[in-house]
């Protein structure tokens, strides 16, 4: 068991909270405003993790807490002769979360990366379509032009939470029918959404989960984001963002590169969700 005194673990929450209000701050500031982003909101709402629930840290098991009352009715906290701890033991939904979680991503990482599908989800989201999910930002090529690439390169998603919404036209053109049952069979480490997706298992291990690693999933989800829609057919320029032109040779191979830095980047995040799951 680590001990940490109360000033180092507040030094840490504070750091925590330093580190996450790079986020936390702007999109506050923009709700407040009633302004939307299609590129940010997402990692707010998709995502259901609330601002303060980012910012709020937890050491994660195996530390003890000293001076730490605060910490005394929180969900999973414990208080014992040498400070506050976490118990698992007290939150009986989180072993079966724990359990899903090691072996989805055990699975993922077993397999090699596929690194082809050039964000195409995206554009088969909006394919054929009067009523793009983003209907306040424009379409690069127009609905012809999108519908057009689509039809021209194979669609090949792996990612059940990305095939979901796919528009009825598009569904069809996917190599595969993902569902939720075979979600631990097909999803693979190039896939953006399965990289990004490591936040959102990071999260439902609350409060097991040390918040110096949701941390830094949060923040490798927030640039693949970027990638995601930069890569998307939506017209972003107004919004600060180049485009990814998957549409030419040049864009696809841009992409997959990218993807592959982020795969990499993801596999050791994966590697100690995946140790912390099992100890879970």
């Amino acid at each position: 068991m680590q001990v940490l005194d109360g000033p180092r673990w507040r030094e840490r929450a504070a750091a925590h909270r330093e580190r996450m209000s790079r986020w936390t701050v702007p999109h506050r500031e923009r709700r407040r405003r009633g302004e939307a982003h299609p590129v940010l909101d997402f990692l707010f709402t998709y995502y259901s993790l609330r601002p303060a629930q980012l910012e709020r840290w937890d050491p994660g098991p195996g530390v003890v807490l000293r001076d730490a009352a605060e910490f005394v009715g929180r969900p999973g906290y414990v208080e014992t002769a040498d400070g506050v701890v976490l118990d698992p033991a007290t939150l009986p939904r989180l072993a079966g979360t724990a359990a899903f979680v090691a072996g989805l991503l055990a699975a993922t990482a077993a397999r090699p990366a596929r690194l082809g599908c050039f964000g195409l989800h995206e554009w088969a989201m909006v394919y054929r379509t009067a009523a793009p999910r983003h209907d306040a930002v424009p379409l690069r090529l127009g609905p012809d032009g999108t519908d057009a690439v689509v039809e021209s390169l194979p669609v090949h998603c792996t990612h059940y939470d990305a095939y979901r919404f796919f528009t009825d036209a598009a569904r069809p053109r996917n190599a595969l029918t993902p569902t939720r049952q075979t979600q631990v069979a097909l999803e693979q480490p190039g896939c953006l959404h399965a990289t990004m997706d490591l936040y959102k298992w990071a999260y439902k291990l609350a409060p097991g989960c040390p918040s110096e690693l949701l941390a830094d999933c949060f923040e490798l989800a927030a640039d693949v984001r970027e990638l995601d829609m930069r890569a998307s057919p939506y017209d972003l320029a107004a919004h600060g963002y180049e485009p990814v032109r998957i549409e030419t040779p040049a864009g696809r191979a841009e992409y997959a590169r990218l993807q592959a830095g982020f795969a990499e980047r993801a596999a050791p995040l994966r590697a100690r969700l995946v140790a912390l799951a099992e100890r879970l």
